[in-house]
């Protein structure tokens, strides 16, 4: 049993999966405390008001957050070289967005919701839980971008999932700005962080720290395993 579950979920996926969202709670909800305070930017532009406001994207835009759960486990279980290449440049586009949560904190002006309806309730609930800040960059566009970046680097998936990997992450970078969540720049700063985040992880190889940790949280775990496997 022990030996089906690491086949399916690889022991060394959990360390990297863990931080990615440790680091996503400290830039986008941590930040939210520290900045309350401070003065915050509107953004929103000319092209920004001529857009519609359509409340069937909502269903997108919830949907997104299966797609990074999926998209995380198929990158992460690829290999330990894919998964810590892309865990690692995840971290590197939240620490980018963490930093501009801190100097340029945005928000924006959400229309008023009048009406009857699942698609509206829904909206009035992400309004309600969800406030207008920590915009720029899109952080539901970065983790959509992500994960489609990665799945183009999975070897182990056919070529329809990508495919569909692509198409929806274009249809959840709509719906941030077609349900009012966001505007047009942050959709453009959420995906260049993430190809910077990349770069980075390319050009400095920071899928080695993982290595690293891995190496020192397991050693112990594969020197006592080993020692059984002999005495048997």
């Amino acid at each position: 049993m022990k030996e089906k579950f690491e086949r399916i979920f690889p022991r060394y996926i959990f360390i990297p999966l863990f931080l990615a969202v440790f680091m996503n709670f400290v830039t986008y909800f941590c930040t939210k405390v520290i900045t309350d305070n401070l003065y915050h930017y509107n953004i929103t532009s000319k092209l920004d008001e001529m857009l519609p406001f359509v409340p069937f994207f909502i269903t997108i835009y919830i949907l997104a957050f299966v797609q990074w759960i999926v998209g995380y486990v198929i990158i992460a279980r690829e290999n330990r070289e894919v998964c810590f290449k892309y865990i690692s440049a995840e971290l590197i586009a939240k620490s980018i967005c963490l930093i501009f949560f801190f100097v340029l904190p945005t928000t924006m002006i959400r229309p008023e919701i009048n009406g009857d309806g699942i698609l509206l309730s829904l909206v009035n609930f992400i309004y309600l839980v969800d406030a207008p800040v920590n915009l720029f960059p899109s952080i539901h566009c970065l983790e959509s971008w992500m994960v489609f970046r990665g799945a183009v680097a999975c070897k182990k998936v056919p070529i329809i999932y990508k495919i569909i990997m692509f198409i929806f992450s274009i249809l959840v970078c709509l719906s941030t700005v077609l349900v009012k969540q966001h505007v047009v720049i942050d959709i453009i700063g959420g995906i260049l962080v993430v190809e910077i985040g990349i770069l980075i992880a390319n050009k400095f190889n920071t899928g080695r720290i993982f290595e690293r940790i891995d190496s020192l949280v397991f050693k112990n775990k594969d020197d006592y395993d080993e020692g059984r496997k002999d005495k048997k």
